[in-house]
């Protein structure tokens, strides 16, 4: 199926999403996203993050939708038009979601462990939502102790459900879930049961911001203090590939690695995550460059650069009439001798 994102065309296969499609090409044509995660079944539709504005629907009905789509649960279809980064309409609902995701958020980045690599912190900043016209009382929670590796800040929490999907397809005996309704909701474990297996600790990674955090890396140090290596070891449970966030030669903390839609690659077992904080524990196979666009690497140049071409003039040092009337350099012409010897250079 052929699809157009933005004014670039692409061949998809068909059931792939308009989300699916953007990826594959990339650049600001990609919506953002924070319900949706590829590793995970029937993950999407929640956030509202990446409505796109579809302008035709097919070759066979060619109107265009009358709503914007989430771009995440929308399939393709033959002959579709989509403007996603170029549709004002999409970038300013894009901005009143991010605002309503805001509403009841807590103003803690300065004391969040997830500060630097939030999703919702990026989404805020790329969409510019720095002001809240709530004047309401946020609604609260208290911090829940849900196993011996994981803090809960229902404060924090934007109901994405990624933490949900994922202990029901890679855990076993899903223990916690959404819980009341409406701005009543919230995630908890059922009957004070706790969250104990060899893969709960992915849920932290899944987790869009701060919600859930890992005990053994609490307010021990801020992410842009760390350098991310990539690193392995033999592990029965999982892949035993990590990047471990050291500070000197010091294991601050151990995550799975993740990918340019800071989605994770391989999901790694507990053991590797919280019980190897020892340096010989692991083969360190080099510094990581960093996954995608955030607050910790906005000065930092890691990918690829296309290399630049400066065109001048010649003698450039001379200066051009237009710059020395812009500075007020007019009056004080070039006399014979300096006139003489520019001739002089130019000929050579």
């Amino acid at each position: 199926m052929k699809i157009t994102i933005d004014g670039h065309d692409i061949d998809v296969e068909a059931g792939t999403t308009i989300l699916q499609a953007a990826r594959m090409i990339g650049g600001e044509c990609v919506p953002p996203t924070m319900c949706y995660y590829s590793k995970l079944k029937d993950c999407g539709g929640k956030c509202r993050c990446c409505l796109v504005e579809v302008t035709k629907g097919s070759e066979r009905d060619p109107r265009p939708m009358p709503k914007l789509q989430p771009s995440c649960v929308t399939p393709v279809q033959e002959g579709m038009e989509v403007l996603s980064a170029k549709s004002p309409k999409a970038l300013e609902a894009r901005k009143a979601v991010t605002e309503f995701l805001l509403i009841n958020h807590p103003l803690d980045c300065p004391v969040c462990d997830q500060a630097g690599e939030c999703d919702l912190q990026n989404l805020a900043f790329n969409n510019g939502a720095y002001k809240s016209r709530y004047i309401e009382e946020k609604r609260t929670f208290e911090p829940e102790d849900i196993g011996p590796h994981i803090q809960l800040h229902m404060n924090r929490c934007v109901l994405c459900y990624r933490c949900v999907k994922l202990a029901e397809q890679l855990t076993d005996g899903r223990v916690h879930g959404v819980l009341n309704r409406g701005d009543h909701a919230q995630i908890s474990t059922y009957v004070s049961q706790v969250i104990d297996n060899d893969f709960s600790g992915n849920m932290v990674d899944v987790c869009p911001v701060g919600a859930l955090t890992d005990k053994t890396y609490r307010f021990e140090s801020r992410v842009w203090f760390n350098k991310p290596f990539n690193a392995h070891r033999d592990c029965p449970k999982c892949s035993g590939k990590v990047v471990l966030w050291m500070f000197g030669d010091t294991i601050q903390r151990v995550n799975a690695p993740k990918d340019e839609f800071h989605e994770v690659e391989d999901f790694i077992c507990n053991e590797c995550r919280f019980d190897h904080k020892n340096v010989n524990d692991w083969i360190i196979d080099g510094p990581r460059k960093f996954e995608k666009f955030s607050v910790i690497n906005i000065n930092n140049y890691t990918k690829k650069l296309d290399k630049v071409e400066i065109i001048a003039d010649d003698l450039i040092l001379e200066g051009r009439k237009q710059d020395q009337e812009k500075i007020s350099m007019s009056e004080f012409p070039y006399d014979e001798a300096e006139l003489e010897a520019i001739k002089k250079t130019k000929e050579e």
